[in-house]
This record gives structure tokens, C-alpha cells and sequence, in this order.
């Protein structure tokens, strides 16, 4: 059955997340993104995690918005199936179809990535061994479990068993020693996840880390230090 809440529209959402954050965070919700002064902003691509829908990003995408980036620019995917009945390979695939499509649409050379969680790890998939890198600009991974999460071995779908602490899959996926070239990458995680355990799995070596003080690791997609911060990097003129 639908929640009676189904019908809110997304804005109405926004609010209210923003709201009960400033509750239970004791901060006020962060100020409304001013437009950038970048003639033409770099496409960007959301990568939703496990359990997730591109809905997850709709403050995030807002806050594009209302910072200047064009609608058609911004594109969340929805990943299926997102229950983690799939390997992470198979999602990695759809990621890299997904970022084609943008590429192909916008007529850009290469894409910002913003992912959440699960998302991360599909998104690193398909830059390190799908040949996705040269096609990233940023890289901004939020909360996504690096080195794997503990609550993975709650379930025994594909994708979980690929995100338990030292798995095949990410022994394979961090071997390599710097595989961003001449991507830029940020990490931004909260020291009070209790999904990514331990919360420092979500580091990532190579990275510009960021740490949130977000009480829960779905909240850190409406969190407003954690969306200003995501709007920010991917604001910065490209570096010298």
C-alpha cells in the first residue's frame, strides 16, 4: 500500500527532509545554491546504491538546478534489478550505458560522477576496468563501502557477498595503486554510519576526503553540508 505520503511533490520533500535535518543535527538547512559563473557546466551522472531509485537524488538535483546547471545535463539512473540480486559488474555495465547516453546527448568529451553507497562501487567498476576513467572529469563518491560493510553479511544476494570486508571483488577493485589518471576524486562519508561499518570503509585512497557529521548513511544524500559541498567541487574551474 502507498504510503499517504506518495503524492508530496518533490520540492515538499525537500523541505521536509531539510527540515527534520536541522532537528535532529541541530543545523540550519544551508543556503539556498547561487548560480555559477561557469559559461557551460559539466554534465553529471547520479549513481543510486543498493535499494535505492534515482528519487534518491531529487534534493541533490535541485540544488544543481538552482545553481545553473541545465536539466538536461543532470541525469540520475535507475540501476535494476537494486536489490543487490545482481553483481556489481552487471550494474557497472548499465552505469557506462548511462554515461554514454549523457555524453552523447550533451555533446561532452567527459562527465562529473556523483554516487551514492552501492553506486560507488558500480561507478569505480566501470572507470577502472570498463575503461570509464578518461570519460571523468570529478568523481564525488558518497558513503559508498570501499572496503566493504559488515551489514553485507545480513544478506546473501550477489552484490552483498561482493561488498563484505575483503572480499574477491574488492581485493580486485583497490589493488591498484592510483587508478584515477587525471580524474579528480572526492570522498565524502560520515563517522556515524551505521550501513557502511566501519563508517571508514568509505575512504578511498587517492581521494580528497570530506567527513559529515550526518546521522544516518541515507541522509547524507539530503543533508545540506553534504549537497553545497558536492555542488561546490563540481563547480571549481578545472584545475591548472
Amino acid at each position: 500500500m502507498l504510503s499517504p505520503l506518495h503524492d508530496v511533490s518533490p520540492r515538499a520533500w525537500r523541505a521536509l527532509v531539510l527540515a527534520l535535518l536541522a532537528v535532529v543535527t541541530g543545523c540550519a538547512a544551508a543556503p539556498e545554491a547561487k548560480p555559477t559563473s561557469a559559461p557551460e557546466q559539466v554534465p553529471v551522472l547520479f549513481v543510486h546504491g543498493t535499494d535505492d531509485t534515482p528519487g534518491a537524488f531529487f534534493a541533490m538535483v535541485d540544488a544543481f538546478q538552482q545553481a545553473g546547471w541545465p536539466q538536461e545535463r543532470l541525469y540520475a539512473v535507475r540501476l535494476h534489478p537494486n536489490n543487490g540480486q545482481m553483481p556489481i559488474e552487471v550494474m557497472a555495465y548499465q552505469v557506462r550505458r548511462a554515461a554514454e547516453g549523457l555524453r552523447k546527448r550533451t555533446g561532452a568529451e567527459r562527465i562529473d560522477v556523483v554516487a551514492f553507497s552501492q553506486g560507488a562501487l558500480s561507478s569505480r567498476y566501470w572507470m577502472q576496468e570498463l575503461g570509464g576513467q578518461p570519460r571523468v572529469r570529478r568523481f564525488v563518491s558518497i558513503s559508498g563501502p570501499h572496503h566493504g560493510t559488515r551489514a553485507a553479511y545480513l544478506k546473501a544476494d550477489p552484490a552483498l557477498v561482493q561488498m563484505r570486508p575483503d572480499s574477491t571483488f574488492l581485493r580486485e577493485l583497490n589493488r591498484r595503486e592510483n587508478p584515477w589518471g587525471d580524474t579528480e576524486v572526492f570522498s565524502f562519508w560520515t563517522p556515524l554510519d551505521s550501513t557502511v561499518v566501519p563508517a571508514d570503509s568509505a575512504r578511498l585512497p587517492g581521494a580528497t576526503e570530506r567527513t559529515f557529521f550526518v546521522p544516518a548513511h541515507q541522509l547524507m544524500l539530503s543533508a545540506p553540508a553534504v549537497i553545497s559541498a558536492t555542488v561546490e567541487v563540481l563547480a571549481q574551474a578545472p584545475r591548472q
